[in-house]
């Protein structure tokens, strides 16, 4: 089984780049955040005619928004809201195979590494908390279920271009990278990206628009992740960042996506 996630930013603007990556790649199953789209306006049946007629998708108008669309059948399916807000950030559904998948889209947090000067730091702090303490709670942890999107935090120092540089910055700040450790301890989760390819190989899967030439700049971070309970941990096969789909024309999305092979 074949799973791609991808932060399309866009789902109606950047159609034509799923569309390739599809023909490209073939995933089973891909996951969106991101898709900035309502529910009644989601192409939902041009991916039907790319094969993929299971679909699951949450979205509101020009904000956040996630997808489930898949070739295999989808037998359960659900949405979970965070801090008391309906923001379409984050769905689950169960395959056809037993595999519970969830896409989550975690808030960027804005630019204030400080929840009491920032509200959407505070807001992303307490969304992992919250987030956390939901999965703490569970008590199928031996169950298999996969958990992918656009987290928003670069957890490792090699995970950005410069760990000193960023430090200070929101997406890799010191508390940021505490409460997504404490979510990922919370369900025993394993980062399938570092388990075929450890640290300290440098990884990114976004790269700001407001670089002249991101691919020479070259000052990525890994925001976009792929986590498996321990379960599933042996039949990874193969991880990938699609690092290619950043230069994709005519208008590249600045997250790629992060793919998956499981046996």
């Amino acid at each position: 089984m074949r799973i791609i996630t991808w932060n399309i930013n866009s789902v109606r603007l950047r159609l034509d780049l799923a569309e390739k990556l599809i023909a490209e790649r073939r995933p089973d199953v891909l996951c969106l955040q991101e898709t900035k789209v309502v529910d009644d306006a989601f192409p939902g049946k041009a991916f039907a005619k790319l094969g993929y007629a299971h679909q699951h998708f949450h979205g509101m108008k020009s904000y956040n928004g996630v997808a489930i669309l898949s070739r295999l059948p989808l037998e359960k399916t659900g949405v979970m809201n965070w801090q008391g807000r309906e923001d379409r950030r984050h769905i689950f559904a169960t395959l056809s195979n037993g595999i519970e998948l969830h896409c989550c889209y975690v808030p960027a947090g804005g630019d204030v590494p400080d929840p009491a000067l920032n509200p959407k730091f505070a807001h992303k702090l307490g969304f992992l908390d919250e987030s956390a303490a939901w999965w703490r709670a569970r008590k199928d942890k031996d169950a298999p279920k996969i958990m992918v999107g656009d987290f928003n935090i670069a957890p490792l120092e090699c995970d950005v271009w410069s760990h000193k540089q960023m430090i200070d910055v929101v997406s890799h700040t010191p508390i940021e990278i505490e409460k997504l450790s404490a979510l990922q301890k919370a369900h025993d989760w394993v980062d399938a990206v570092r388990l075929t390819n450890p640290a300290p190989e440098k990884l990114y899967s976004w790269w700001s628009y407001r670089a002249r030439d991101w691919q020479t700049s070259n000052r990525g971070r890994r925001l976009d992740h792929i986590w498996v309970t321990p379960s599933l941990a042996p039949s990874v096969k193969k991880t990938e960042i699609l690092r290619t789909a950043r230069g994709w024309k005519p208008k590249p999305s600045d997250h790629v996506p992060v793919l998956i092979d499981l046996d």
